[in-house]
């Protein structure tokens, strides 16, 4: 209830040299102060005495130890706003408090949870673990308060009283209801016990599946040839693989890569099936038919036969597409014209500037995170942006977006409580000749992860609980994918996409770029329908067999490429966390994407008016509005699951007259 789920998301300092990089024949390139802070190495101030703030400005957190201190002020807050919230009158003051609560735990538990996984310090990350479950006991304990719920079903149950609820406190007030109700409020004391445990028990097994499923797999070094072991990480007599090397041109290399990385674990492959076992039980316990049936209750889709019916229909129109193989664009990629590309874009469509910042000593977890203020041109700092796009050993190989704090109107200072996002990308470092360049899949990540982060910083809710990306998992990633269409605009790239050492722009390069969106279009979408499927049976009824052997089937059904025996993919499939039963939101979160983009952007992707419209209808309103809502609000209309399909199917046409122009020139 009170700790939302993290999704699956940057500005540097500010650097006064205006370029690093200079073409030393006859052009040089100037970046703006966003390019400039994002293409070169960040200038570190050496000062001894200057005092730690403590990560994002947080003082208890200037050492590991900090994280019990927080942890035990945050708990000791709860205590006092939990008798505060049984006791008020029913009214705006109770579900006040409720928010308040929440805020205070998520803004341990949030910042916890994003430090266990990337702070370079063991420590660190060893203290926030610990945070992470000693709050996520506390939590899962008061979801099933009685009292607590008591107080709030007092003002529910008062039709006078809601009467004079503005719609969102009434709105989140109700959501608060259904946190209850989906962790068992409603049974006697002893289920209502064994629920918690429940819960407990999957504290345990998400991070355990999570932590596991990004460990590196490792072989003796003389089972590979020597001449590929350039292509991975040694660990003394050993070869670490860490990830698929999809993007590597060696053949073999991908090969080893696939089988290694995706070599069955069998400790991990227990924690998954227990995982599995125990969501079903939960569910089964507070009265649902499976966990797919708890987790899809408040979501646009409402229902796991709603879900299979939109994959099934949507598998069923897919056919083969013409595709193009895409060129290097790379050199005029680099990660501080993309920033540049960005800034623009926000500035033409909301007003919104990114500003670099220099973060205080100690705020930031490593050398190479860079932090952006956000900055309307009429409402001012709207929040801020912590940019951590660097590789490091240490870090998860994964793109994703945290929120560290919500923003909410805050009654006891009357003032708002301004968002924080951390932005995590793995992008190669840059060398002393050129910057950082990003292929067009890496662009295309930035732009995404840049749509959740805009997510949490337009919204202006009165309450955390419902801010920027707090709202149903299929409606989350909708602003994160329509950033993917900006990003694959002729108009959009013309205005940043140039060569990082003479700034030129190859019109004709960029026109290929646009269309390497729909490059494996049909293949990549039916890759995400069997992610989906195989989500949706793990967490449908118990199927009596292992979660390889439905593996197996679902993806000869679904993907129609054979299994790879002694190979355990579902164990790298860390999405069945955060998205139990919900990985198919990206695909509807893209089909109400695409119709927001042909019906409101294709015609001018810059025009403010309807960057305006966008920011009120969708962005602001975070999770404080229904979202099918939202979504008839910026459609002026309510799609259906067959306009869903229609949008996806109908984006895969590639322009060939692109392609033709292309191979003329």
């Amino acid at each position: 209830m009170f700790l939302k789920q993290l999704l699956s998301i940057e500005l540097l300092y500010f650097v006064k040299h205006r370029n690093l990089w200079t073409h030393v024949r006859r052009n040089v390139t100037t970046w703006s102060p966003v390019g400039a802070a994002f293409n070169a190495k960040p200038l570190r101030r050496l000062d001894l005495f200057e005092k730690s703030v403590g990560l994002f400005g947080v003082p208890e957190l200037s050492c590991p130890a900090g994280f019990q201190v927080a942890t035990k002020k945050a708990l000791t807050n709860t205590e006092v706003l939990v008798e505060k919230a049984c006791s008020c009158p029913p009214g705006v003051e109770t579900v006040e408090a409720f928010d308040q609560l929440s805020d205070g735990l998520c803004r341990v538990a949030d910042l916890a949870d994003f430090v266990k996984v990337a702070h370079p310090d063991p420590a660190f990350r060893e203290a926030a673990e610990k945070t992470c479950i000693e709050i996520g006991t506390v939590v899962e304990k008061l979801n099933t308060n009685v009292e607590l719920c008591k107080s709030l079903k007092n003002l529910l149950d008062d039709p006078e009283v809601v009467a004079q609820l503005d719609p969102d406190t009434r709105r989140v007030a109700e959501l608060f209801m259904f946190d209850f109700e989906i962790s068992g409020i409603h049974l006697d004391d002893k289920l209502r016990k064994e629920a918690v445990a429940l819960h407990v028990r999957l504290l345990d097994l998400n991070n355990e599946f999570l932590v596991g499923s990004h460990m590196p797999n490792r072989i003796a070094r003389s089972a590979i040839p020597e001449h590929l072991h350039v292509h991975f990480a040694k660990e003394g007599s050993f070869i670490q693989v860490g990830g698929l090397h999809a993007d590597s041109p060696d053949d073999l290399v991908r090969e080893i890569a696939y089988r290694i990385y995706l070599y069955p674990n069998a400790d991990l492959m227990v924690c998954l099936e227990e995982l599995l076992k125990c969501r079903h039980k939960l569910a089964k316990l507070v009265g649902y038919e499976s966990y797919g049936h708890r987790a899809l209750k408040g979501t646009m889709a409402k229902t796991p036969e709603t879900v299979m019916s939109f994959l099934q229909l949507l598998t069923d129109k897919l056919s083969d597409r013409y595709n193009i193989e895409p060129s290097l664009y790379s050199p005029y990629l680099s990660l501080g014209a993309c920033m540049e590309g960005l800034n623009n874009l926000f500035s033409q469509l909301y007003g919104v500037s990114l500003m670099s910042e220099h973060p205080s000593a100690g705020e930031v977890w490593s050398e190479d995170v860079r932090k952006l203020a956000v900055v309307h041109e009429t409402e001012g700092l709207l929040g801020y942006i912590y940019c951590d796009f660097f590789h490091r050993s240490d870090k998860p190989h994964q793109d994703c977006h945290f929120t560290i704090r919500g923003g909410r109107w805050c009654w006891e200072t009357g003032q708002y409580q301004l968002p924080v996002v951390v932005l995590m990308l793995s992008l190669p470092h840059p060398t002393k000749s050129a910057p950082t360049l990003l292929t067009p899949g890496m662009m295309e990540n930035l732009f995404h992860e840049m749509g959740h982060a805009m997510h949490s910083m337009l919204g202006r809710t009165r309450y955390q609980h419902v801010t920027g990306t707090r709202c149903a998992t299929d409606f989350a990633e909708v602003p994160s994918i329509l950033m993917e269409y900006f990003a694959t605009d002729y108009r959009v790239i013309s205005q940043f996409a140039r060569h990082y050492e003479t700034g030129q722009v190859q019109l004709s390069m960029v026109a290929r770029l646009c269309e390497s969106k729909k490059v494996c279009g049909a293949a990549d979408t039916q890759l995400q329908i069997f992610y989906a499927v195989l989500d949706q049976i793990y967490h449908s009824k118990p199927q009596n067999r292992s979660t390889t052997e439905i593996l197996k089937e679902m993806q000869l059904k679904f993907y129609g490429l054979p299994y790879t025996p002694n190979t355990a993919w579902q164990l790298r499939f860390s999405h069945l966390i955060g998205y139990g039963a919900k990985y198919y939101s990206y695909l509807m979160s893209r089909a109400v994407a695409s119709m927001v983009w042909r019906q409101c952007f294709i015609q001018d992707p810059l025009n403010r008016d309807m960057g305006e419209r966008y920011r009120r209808e969708m962005l602001a309103h975070g999770g404080a509005k229904e979202p099918m809502l939202m979504v008839e609000g910026m459609l002026q209309r309510r799609p259906t699951i067959e306009d869903f399909v229609d949008a996806l199917v109908s984006e895969l046409n590639p322009n060939f007259e692109t392609f033709i122009m292309d191979s003329e020139s």
